[in-house]
């Protein structure tokens, strides 16, 4: 079942953050689906946030989808090579979102091997931003688009993710943004031993 848009429109960006582990991120591209159990997720909160696209109130042609109602996407280029994909939350001119960091097979496999140009599956496939994105197929073509559409969405499986699971610590990569830097922002469960 696809996540509905209430679960987007939330203010607590940091909760939804947490609530997105185990949640299945799907792609449908030129008729072909793949799909991972999302794993790390980073929080950003915006405007106040310094590790933030739209911290101050930037506002550009590539940060526009931020600002738009959540459930939309979001997906930058970073070093001019990696397509990195976050859901955009909280109401239409509130830019918060969730950076999907990394996730766990689901489906499509020899998909997304052959994305990644990989002659075998291992954990590097999926682990980190750019890997899973390229893994999906998910490129900045896809900025802007709803995630309640049929490219790209997000599904409740009903996994469970306690609290006990979840690794919590600061953002990754983000040092310029001094003090903000250091938000326990970050969201991490492992689901290696997991039956899913």
């Amino acid at each position: 079942m696809k996540v509905p848009l209430e679960f987007y429109t939330r203010e607590d960006v940091v909760q939804i953050s947490r609530e997105l582990l185990g949640k299945i991120l799907c792609t449908k591209l030129n008729g072909q689906v793949t799909s991972v159990i999302i794993t790390e997720t980073e929080a950003y909160a915006g405007v106040s946030d310094k590790a933030s696209h739209a911290y101050g109130g930037r506002r550009t042609k590539r940060t526009q989808p931020l600002y738009e109602q959540g459930g939309t996407v979001y997906v930058y280029l970073c070093y001019g090579i990696h397509h990195l994909f976050n859901v955009v939350t909280n109401k239409t001119d509130i830019p918060h979102a969730v950076l999907i960091r990394a996730g766990k097979l689901f489906k499509g496999c020899e998909l997304m091997q052959q994305r990644r140009n990989k002659g075998y599956f291992d954990n590097s496939l999926l682990t980190g931003p750019g890997s899973l994105s390229q893994a999906l197929g998910i490129t900045t073509d896809l900025t802007g688009t709803n995630l309640l559409g049929n490219q790209i969405w997000i599904e409740d499986h009903k996994i469970a993710v306690t609290d006990e699971e979840i690794i919590t610590g600061p953002r990754v990569g983000i040092d310029y943004a001094g003090q903000d830097a250091t938000r326990p922002y970050r969201f991490i469960v492992d689901l290696k031993n997991s039956t899913h």
